[in-house]
């Protein structure tokens, strides 16, 4: 009963983000200044980054992003990390942000574990001193293969773990702001220890690193 009635709260705040984004929508939107994902640095505290192959042309019709990379991050003693930084310059026109919990089962992988984990990060809307964000936590599997993701959308100076709040902040913000730029920032890690490291601590740790290097690419 009570997941039944968030999905009620959710449906009418929808309906409610859809009516006042209809009154707005023909208002010009603002598309603001920002550096190009591929200047992001190639050493993140430890990590040293690596390019991995470009997306074909169909998988990027299907994500709609106006900028995006996608990296291997390797550390002695700390294992490796892919990231996937995808940014939308506007999702008026359908190109809206797709959850990676729809493109696993396409690859093969499964969502096992489905949650979400804090991390203190430094560089929220400008703020150099830490506080906390709440994004997913996944675990995926294929066959015996066992690996972490977490991942977040941003956008404003705003961090959202739910697709469902992202879409209403996007239609809040399109009449509010003209704007609906926002970026979809993945993690993804294999479940096992490295050192003394676990998936959850090695991911984290990543995460605190990388997100003040951000600003500039996804601006408030």
């Amino acid at each position: 009963m009570k997941s039944m009635a968030v999905r009620l709260t959710l449906i009418a705040l929808c309906l409610t983000a859809a009516s006042v984004y209809l009154a707005g929508a023909s208002r010009e939107e603002v598309v603001p200044p920002r550096t190009p994902l591929a200047s992001v640095p190639m050493t993140i505290g430890d990590w040293t980054g690596r390019r991995q192959p470009d997306m074909t042309p169909e998988v990027l019709k299907v994500l709609g992003a106006d900028d995006y990379i996608t990296r291997g991050y390797f550390a002695p003693q700390r294992g490796s990390l892919g990231l996937y930084i995808g940014y939308h310059a506007t999702q008026r026109q359908g190109d809206t942000i797709h959850s990676p919990l729809n493109c696993l089962p396409g690859a093969g992988w499964q969502p096992l574990e489905l949650g979400h984990t804090t991390i203190a990060v430094s560089g929220l809307a400008g703020n150099e001193a830490p506080a906390p964000i709440e994004i997913n936590r996944v675990v995926i599997g294929k066959g015996l293969d066992r690996q972490l993701v977490l991942y977040w959308y941003q956008s404003h100076g705003r961090v959202v773990a739910s697709e469902y709040w992202g879409k209403i902040y996007t239609v809040l913000d399109s009449v509010r702001y003209h704007r609906t730029d926002a970026a979809l920032v993945r993690v993804i890690t294999s479940m096992e220890t490295v050192g003394t490291e676990s998936a959850d601590e090695r991911a984290a740790k990543f995460v605190q690193a990388l997100f003040p290097r951000l600003v500039g690419h996804l601006p408030s």
